[in-house]
């Protein structure tokens, strides 16, 4: 098997992505081809719907926040050798613990009752993640099989929970109760009206500000201390770092319980930003995708910003796309993402030889010789 292909870092963090997007981008304008609508119409209302005024901004930076979170989360087992596919059930039981936080502690003064529902959804996102993790260090189960387990004992545990006993009883809905305003996590537009700016009426929230402060804290955390270089150390060869005292599943656990507590904030950002109850499968597949922004954007915290922004305007302009062209529905935006995922994933290093040969030219190019002064 031949070497990977080796790239400048940022033709490798930043280009590669970049050309997987528009090769994903140019299929599916095949596709929109195929079914007789224009794709450079559909780009331009799709760009429109998510970037062209203050609301659609609003909605596009509120699915962003989601998948800030949920990238990371999968990003920062990706670094330690790990592939967390429970991003999804985890998340799904962070949204308890802010709700019980918020249903029970409703007597704590002030935003404090937001600050501990916050502390409880990173708490109970973490101790779900940790039972896999465990069983993945001392058990030697494989992750992503118990994972993907988990994912479908929190669905089944959670629904139990919203039918049998934390549903509000005046409801047919499987929800509880609106939470104390409290714990609700304050939205910008209500923020920026105290200060004379208007700003449209959207679910963006102080969450998105929050996932901008937690993919810094991730990047500090993996190339700035000792902990993020043994996590990165395991995950390019767990052999190398036992014999440099380092212990997997040491890092193991602390991977999957910092993965836990990240995919937390999926649930702040959409139980306390924007329904103020616990509802039924309010995680809606962030948490899958959350693995495609991770891919995307190479593991790192910048470039999964960047992702979580790009799969933002997707879901975003996607449904003012769906709604403008009835023949383009929601199921194409999938198909769109499914191909970002293919080539940002299974057919990544499809462009990294022509891009080296490519690069490679440019840096044989002779540069002309300055002339010679005569005596």
């Amino acid at each position: 098997m031949s070497a990977p292909v080796e790239l400048p870092k940022w033709a490798d963090v930043g280009l590669i992505p970049l050309i997987n997007v528009a090769a994903a981008f140019v299929i599916s304008g095949l596709v929109v081809i195929a079914i007789g609508e224009n794709p450079f119409e559909a780009v331009k209302l799709l760009l429109g719907g998510a970037l062209g005024d203050l609301e659609g901004i609003g909605f596009t930076l509120y699915y962003a926040t989601s998948f800030i979170f949920t990238g990371l989360a999968v990003a920062i087992c990706f670094q330690a050798g790990l592939f967390n596919i429970g991003v999804e059930g985890q998340a799904y039981v962070a949204g308890l613990g802010a709700a019980l936080a918020c249903l029970y502690l409703g007597f704590l003064p002030g935003y404090t009752l937001a600050v501990v529902a916050i502390a409880a959804a990173a708490l109970f996102g973490a101790a779900f993640a940790a039972i896999p993790g465990y069983l993945q260090a001392k058990r030697d189960s494989h992750l992503v099989i118990t994972t993907i387990m988990f994912n479908y004992i929190a669905s089944a545990f959670m629904g139990y929970l919203l039918v049998r006993v934390l549903r509000e009883p005046s409801q047919m809905n499987p929800e509880t109760h609106v939470f104390p305003p409290g714990g609700w996590v304050p939205q910008l537009h209500a923020i920026l009206t105290y200060f004379g700016v208007k700003w449209p009426v959207t679910p963006l929230n102080l969450s998105f500000f929050l996932a901008l402060i937690a993919s810094f804290a991730v990047w500090i955390l993996i190339w700035r201390t000792r902990l993020g270089f043994e996590i990165r150390t395991v995950g390019a060869n767990p052999t190398a770092a036992v014999y440099g005292g380092i212990s997997p599943a040491r890092i193991t656990m602390i991977t999957t319980l910092m993965s836990g507590a990240l995919a937390g904030g999926l649930a702040v950002n959409v139980i306390l930003g924007e329904q103020h109850r616990l509802i039924l499968e309010y995680v809606g597949g962030f948490g899958f995708v959350g693995i495609a922004v991770a891919l995307m954007g190479r593991a790192h915290p910048a470039g999964i910003v960047l992702a979580a922004i790009l799969f933002g305007m997707l879901y975003q302009g996607g449904a003012e796309l769906a709604f403008d062209k009835p023949k383009i529905s929601r199921d194409m935006i999938v198909l769109i993402q499914g191909l970002v995922v293919l080539f940002a994933g299974a057919l990544e290093h499809m462009f990294r030889a022509p891009l080296a040969n490519l690069l490679a030219k440019f840096a044989a190019r002779p540069v002309d010789a300055p002339a010679v002064e005569r005596g």
